[in-house]
């Protein structure tokens, strides 16, 4: 498995590094070598935030966690990580009925169950719109998200509120 360990606001040490390839040897298990992991260090005021996010086959998992010390948080995103591949596992299994799991098709992972239950449907009129006027209107509409046609792009994008009070854009890729 490819690692790499990015730091933000830090340089991230030696002893980080190599405790991020100890603890993603777990995860390297279900994949093989083929994947890769983004491993991101963050420091700011009172905490340490460490985002790890695995790319394998056009599948992604991705966990953030907080805590005084680095290594903590990263033991948390390895942890969660897992977890969210043997959840992820287990429900391939059950949909396929097999027990093999690096065989199943990364597009029949995400095929919705029968436990999912859409509750509301709602359709938008979408107009070509900045960025900054697409932020403006979630704000108002006091939403976390936000769909639009982006006029720089003439692409259907999302603009939505992080968690640390930046906003985010999702700009598709399609090929």
């Amino acid at each position: 498995m490819k690692i790499t360990v990015i730091g933000r606001k830090c340089t991230p040490r030696d002893s980080f590094k190599e405790r991020a390839e100890k603890r993603l040897k777990k995860v390297e298990k279900f994949f093989g070598s083929d994947a890769e992991a983004k491993v991101t260090a963050t420091v700011e005021k009172n905490e340490q935030i460490v985002e790890v996010t695995i790319f394998h086959d056009g599948i992604i998992f991705r966990s953030q966690e907080r805590a005084q010390n680095m290594n903590d948080a990263l033991d948390r995103c390895a942890d969660s990580i897992v977890r969210q591949i043997r959840k992820n596992k287990t429900r391939v299994e059950k949909k396929l009925r097999s027990g093999a799991f690096e065989a199943y098709d990364a597009i029949d992972a995400f095929e919705p169950e029968d436990d999912y239950d859409v509750v509301r449907s709602k359709e938008i009129a979408l107009k070509p719109q900045s960025v900054d006027e697409a932020i403006l209107q979630m704000n108002l509409l006091d939403h976390q998200f936000y769909v639009f046609l982006n006029s720089a792009n003439d692409k259907i994008c999302v603009v939505y509120a992080r968690k640390d009070g930046g906003y985010g854009l999702i700009i598709p890729d399609i090929d």
